[in-house]
């Protein structure tokens, strides 16, 4: 099937399940991630995953958290600071713990049994993200402290990363003074290069508004997010921190509601849907049955290691046990993130084919189940 043929599949199909679950009083987003599963190989086989979708779900998710941060008080931000660093911490340490001696008692090295723990100490919050937009809670206390808790999360699973690879023997660079004081001069220096982005983003946004080519504006908000999301790649970071921060940039600009709306309407209308759809395409129950005491396990430590994170550091700041329940919920989710450093690992030979395999989907699982968790612990708030 021919990419446009597999586009109209991929849109239909989300339309049509989104609005199912929409009448269900659902997330949309889970019809379009059970859309996937449907084309792709796991029932249809209709859809198989390659690089023109996976660039199109890629742009979707920059566009994605590039909203989020239109949206996103910065106040908020700064106020829960500590809340959010607590959140990020135990929800590194705990995966780390939880899974780590769990693969070990299935039998896998040390070596293979920290790394697995690494892949789900990191939280993809864009699922989460469109839940909080749909239910009206991403301004609340509890979407607040999400988001912050996801950024620090994805930051502290980086550093844990890079600490492992450069001292563990299976990395390519084994110096590993050089490799941890280049990746810490990096980060360090793009988030100064963040702070004077921030700072000169109203007077780019101020020029582009005077200019006469059609939506001159957007254009150069497009670019400069796409500029933090390539350079945050670069360094080592998720992309997903650059497209945040750059709608952060952009929210303090007299012209963020127009851009938002612009950009919203190219991210829905075709990128984002991509994207949560082709976190459907890639499962498959090929290795479901022979591991499926080991991928059942994975999956529960996985839910409850962040779940307990979320919930217990939030109400130790005072939040109450359904806001609680919510920020726990919305930490779940794994998502690109844990799929980049599983990839990571398996090009490394850290892990295996088999237990990459099981990783993936005990990955997907918990991305598809995190809305349905969060929907109903916001739902019993309301």
């Amino acid at each position: 099937m021919t990419f446009l043929g597999e586009l109209i599949l991929i849109l239909f199909s989300s339309i049509i399940l989104g609005q199912i679950f929409t009448r269900l009083k659902m997330p949309t987003v889970i019809g379009q991630l059970l859309s996937g599963i449907l084309l792709g190989p796991a029932l249809l086989n209709w859809i198989k995953p390659d690089n023109l979708i996976s660039l199109f779900s890629q742009f979707g998710i920059i566009l994605l958290m590039f909203l989020a941060g239109l949206e996103s008080n910065l106040e908020l931000l700064k106020k829960y600071f500590k809340l959010s660093f607590t959140i990020a911490t135990t929800g590194v340490i705990l995966p780390i713990t939880f899974i780590g001696l769990a693969s070990y008692l299935f039998g896998m090295s040390i070596l293979e049994a920290i790394f697995i723990g690494i892949v789900f100490s990191a939280t993809s919050v864009s699922i989460s993200v469109v839940v909080l937009q749909e239910q009206g809670q991403l301004h609340s206390r509890a979407g607040t402290a999400i988001l912050g808790a996801a950024i620090f999360d994805d930051i502290l699973a980086v550093v844990v990363l890079s600490l492992f690879t450069a001292f563990s023997h299976s990395g390519e660079n084994n110096d590993p003074t050089t490799n941890i004081f280049i990746k810490f001069a990096l980060e360090i220096g793009y988030f100064g290069f963040i702070w004077l982005i921030y700072r000169l983003t109203p007077k780019l946004i101020q020029l582009t508004s005077k200019m006469t080519v059609n939506h001159a504006s957007d254009i150069a908000a497009l670019s400069l997010v796409l500029t933090l999301a390539w350079t945050a790649d670069y360094v080592g970071l998720s992309d997903v921190i650059g497209a945040f921060f750059g709608g952060l940039a952009l929210r303090q600009t007299p012209q963020h509601q127009k851009i938002q709306r612009s950009i919203d309407t190219i991210g829905y209308a075709i990128f984002i849907p991509i994207f949560f759809t082709n976190i459907g395409l890639a499962i498959t129950f090929a290795s479901f049955k022979q591991d499926l005491v080991f991928i059942s396990v994975l999956t529960i430590l996985a839910i409850i290691s962040k779940f307990w994170a979320g919930k217990y550091s939030s109400e130790l700041f005072g939040f109450s046990k359904n806001e609680g329940n919510i920020v726990g919920a919305g930490m779940i989710s794994r998502g690109e993130v844990a799929l980049i450093v599983a990839q990571l690992g398996q090009s490394i030979h850290l892990i295996s084919q088999d237990i990459y395999s099981s990783i993936i989907v005990v990955i997907i699982i918990t991305t598809i189940l995190s809305p349905f968790i969060l929907n109903y612990f916001i739902q019993n708030n309301q």
